[in-house]
């Protein structure tokens, strides 16, 4: 499955922001889809991820209430809404689709989106 991340762009601490994952190439349907972040010089890092059928999610705790993950399989995409961001949360997002649940590590992921740069002001 191909991925393509957008919606990234500049905001203010305090705003809000909705990610797009857009898939193409298999069925959308049959993979767990996740979303990732990496600032500059540090690790990627998981925010969380949606099982198959788009009824339960998974964050990182330190996200949970912030960030809300959804998806719709019909159009073949997966969404990343954000609100009351940040500066923290400036870094590049990625969109990846794996086949594990509820887990964390880049590495349990086997497609990735190209990543959509999300920079905070404060």
């Amino acid at each position: 499955v191909q991925l393509q991340a957008s919606g990234g762009g500049l905001v203010q601490a305090g705003d809000s922001l909705r990610l797009s994952c857009a898939a193409s190439g298999s069925t959308f349907s049959n993979y767990v889809m996740a979303w990732f972040r990496q600032a500059a010089g540090k690790e990627r890092e998981f925010v969380g991820s949606i099982n198959k059928s788009g009824i339960i999610t998974y964050y990182e705790e330190i996200l949970k209430g912030r960030f809300t993950i959804s998806r719709d399989n019909a159009k073949n995409m997966s969404y990343l809404q954000m609100k009351n961001l940040e500066p923290e949360d400036t870094a590049v997002y990625f969109c990846a689709a794996g086949n594990a649940w509820t887990k964390k590590e880049p590495s349990d992921y086997d497609f990735w989106g190209q990543g959509t740069q999300v920079t905070v002001s404060s």
